[in-house]
């Protein structure tokens, strides 16, 4: 070899390394979702509340360990109510998550393009209007003309409906106060507000750290099931990955029902809760993920229709519109 061989040789290798040390560089300073799109590599990025499944199955992180085997990762965004949730959803912040009744209507009626992927089952005790422990208030009819806190929006919104409706006050009769769940439950301590209508786990710690006491919950008047919906162009193009999330959560389902004091101790660790208040919200629990049904449907077109009645959503809609066809998202829920 000819010494400037050698050097040509050497310059080479030089440059070689400055490249792959640049490119670790650049690695090392770019975010872990931009790193993963650079790569190739997919993701599902889950947004969750401070409820449900959803919860149970970050805070096990058993759908982690089975996503890797396929090269898919996971990342998880907490969001403080369903319908901001579904708010990421529709710009592309997230591709899948999970929320009440109300909040999907009042985002297919705005234009999201989301679809249903899965549902609890009905868990109607799991929210309900409350009042301060020494309150007046002891009827629903009593709320006429009374200051509410509520999400807007949320699958409370509807709970409200349904309890005036029963109770013959209109709803041009109260005030609505809108205020997401933190800002309510500021609210509800100082007096600023008549009463509360709230979701677990902000209900039970409501009523283990307020003594705020339940004027009415959902039973009789709502279903209130937990939805999962996904933006439809991910799940038209990763409908394999969203069957292996359902398919995680059925299994943290079968296993939350049959252990409630881990599931406890879980959503404590992961909501900075008391585990006396996420044991309470946990027994209101409806476990077993479901495809959605024909019946469960009708039940949202109920809801998106009550909306509409009072001119709260900006036009009708059907609901069945935002459903996949079967075929492209067969699950193994149960």
């Amino acid at each position: 070899m000819t010494h400037r061989h050698a050097q040509r040789l050497s310059r080479r290798t030089t440059l070689g390394l400055l490249f792959a040390a640049a490119a670790g560089v650049m690695a090392a300073g770019m975010p872990a979702a931009a790193l993963a799109q650079a790569k190739g590599e997919v993701q599902v990025r889950i947004g969750y509340q401070k409820y449900g499944t959803l919860t149970l199955l970050k805070g096990r992180g058993t759908l982690e360990k089975r996503l890797a085997e396929q090269g898919v990762g996971v990342k998880w965004t907490e969001f403080p109510a369903g319908p901001v949730l579904l708010e990421g959803l529709n710009v592309g912040s997230i591709d899948f998550g999970t929320v009440g009744e109300a909040p999907p209507i009042f985002a297919q009626a705005a234009g999201a393009n989301l679809v249903y992927v899965g549902n609890e089952p009905a868990s109607p005790a799991s929210e309900a209007i409350v009042v301060p422990k020494g309150s007046g208030l002891h009827t629903l009819a009593d709320l006429k003309g009374k200051k509410i806190a509520l999400n807007k929006g949320s699958n409370v919104h509807y709970l409200l409906l349904k309890a005036l409706e029963k109770a013959g006050v209109a709803y041009a009769d109260i005030q609505p106060v809108f205020l997401p769940p933190a800002d309510a439950r500021a609210a509800f301590e100082r007096g600023s507000v008549d009463a509360w209508a709230i979701w677990d786990p902000f209900l039970a710690a409501a009523e283990k750290q307020l003594g705020a006491r339940v004027l009415a919950d959902g039973k009789g008047l709502v279903a209130n099931y937990q939805f999962y919906l996904a933006s439809r162009t991910y799940a038209e193009k990763h409908p394999e990955i969203l069957r292996i999330v359902l398919d995680e959560v059925a299994k943290v389902d079968d296993w939350g029902r049959n252990n409630p004091d881990e599931v406890a101790t879980i959503l404590s660790a992961q909501t900075g809760l008391g585990k006396d208040v996420v044991a309470l919200a946990a027994s209101r629990y409806a476990y077993g993920v479901k495809p959605v049904s024909v019946d469960v449907i009708a039940s949202q077109q109920r809801v998106a229709d009550a909306f509409s009645s009072l001119k709260l959503i900006p036009k009708p809609i059907v609901v069945k519109d935002a459903l996949l066809p079967a075929r492209q998202l067969a699950t193994s829920a149960k």
